[in-house]
């Protein structure tokens, strides 16, 4: 029975289109913000492996710095800004609000996840018009080591009181649910663009193109 539903933020529930406007001004690169997020998560991942911390957000403007100096361009301070600051101001996707209603119309919990700091959080989902539609959000920060590994996934799974086989973990990040499922939460996802789950991953338990059929899948799997 699923009692809850953890969701990741950025590209899941937010709509990375403007970031992506943002990386064009300064590339004709099609691929360009792929690269940054990837070498991003790279980062994340290779520090966490090694039992180190470091803000996501300090990582994500020292991997910005990186990508510019690989290109051979110049990051001004004011680029820098704007680039980074689009974190701020994404849009929910289309269908967000309604799934997060019917969701919580149902009796399960929304509870946002993010490798972002508390603070980003707030600000986001309050800049997409959606936090009140959320009981709770978690950062990383709270545990020192970032998604997928497993410590914010049992965190948030202990601070709410929840099992872990009553908690979906809802991503559109093969990574993401790999993560949640190898600690024991239902995976679930919604896929935003055309990539291949990778077949070395624990495959997804529910899989949709469209948000609200997605939470209406979980409500079926909660009676």
């Amino acid at each position: 029975m699923i009692k809850a539903v953890f969701f990741d933020m950025n590209e899941t529930m937010l709509n990375l289109s403007l970031l992506k406007n943002n990386f064009d001004k300064s590339f004709d690169d099609k691929y360009v913000l792929k690269y940054w997020f990837t070498k991003l998560l790279h980062t994340s991942t290779v520090v966490g492996s090694m039992d180190e911390y470091t803000n996501f957000g300090q990582l994500s403007e020292v991997v910005l710095e990186s990508l510019f100096h690989e290109s051979g361009k110049e990051l001004t301070a004011a680029t820098k800004a704007e680039i980074l600051g689009s974190f701020r101001s994404l849009p929910a996707y289309d269908d967000v609000p309604k799934a997060l209603k019917l969701l919580r119309d149902n009796g399960i919990k929304t509870i946002a996840v993010s490798n972002s700091s508390l603070a980003m959080i707030k600000e986001q989902l309050t800049n997409a018009q959606i936090i009140e539609l959320f009981d709770n959000y978690y950062s990383v920060d709270s545990v020192k080591k970032y998604k997928p590994f497993n410590d914010i996934y049992e965190y948030v799974a202990d601070k709410e009181a929840l099992a872990v086989a009553d908690i979906a973990m809802v991503a559109s990040h093969d990574w993401d649910l790999f993560g949640a499922k190898k600690v024991g939460l239902t995976s679930a996802y919604i896929k935003r663009k055309e990539e291949i789950f990778n077949p070395y991953y624990p495959q997804p338990d529910i899989s949709k193109t469209d948000l609200v059929e997605l939470a209406q899948a979980l409500i079926e799997l909660k009676r």
